[in-house]
């Protein structure tokens, strides 16, 4: 018999009782799936209207790729703040390796998100993102998490 897994979604409202991100920092729009200690999946829906567009270039609006790398940890901390022992707590950046950017992020574009968990020791934990738009892949990191 195969085990049921606990699988969980977060609209916007949720979120933000998880995550203390506001406008414009809070960069993903809802998890559509996470199953505690395993792994997530997100969205962001990007429009013109996003503040870093307006400089980030003029006239050839691209997402940065720092928030790129940013969205997938917020699209990451779910995978740890549903676990019974983090719950409340806050999900920081410890650090970044491999990342890899392969294709540009535009307005109207939907930045859809993919974070494994690859490992969990004490309150540190690693794991592996892909951002993709239209099933291209967009961005690739290994980050590491610290729970405080």
């Amino acid at each position: 018999m195969s085990e049921e897994k606990n699988i969980l979604s977060f609209d916007i409202m949720q979120i933000m009782e998880m995550l203390p991100h506001r406008y414009p920092f809070l960069l993903v729009d809802k998890i559509t799936e996470c199953a505690p200690g395993e792994y997530s999946k997100g969205y962001k829906n990007l429009t013109m209207n996003e503040e870093f567009f307006q400089g980030h270039f003029p006239n050839n609006p691209i997402m940065p790729g720092v928030l790129q790398l940013e969205a997938m940890a917020q699209c990451a901390a779910p995978i740890l703040l549903t676990l019974p022992q983090f719950e409340g707590k806050l999900a920081l950046y410890a650090g970044v390796e491999n990342a890899r950017f392969k294709n540009i992020v535009r307005p109207g574009d939907r930045f859809e998100m993919s974070v494994e968990l690859t490992k969990l020791k004490g309150p540190v934990c690693k794991a592996h993102g892909v951002g993709t738009v239209d099933g291209k892949v967009c961005v690739e990191a290994d980050m590491t998490f610290a729970i405080k």
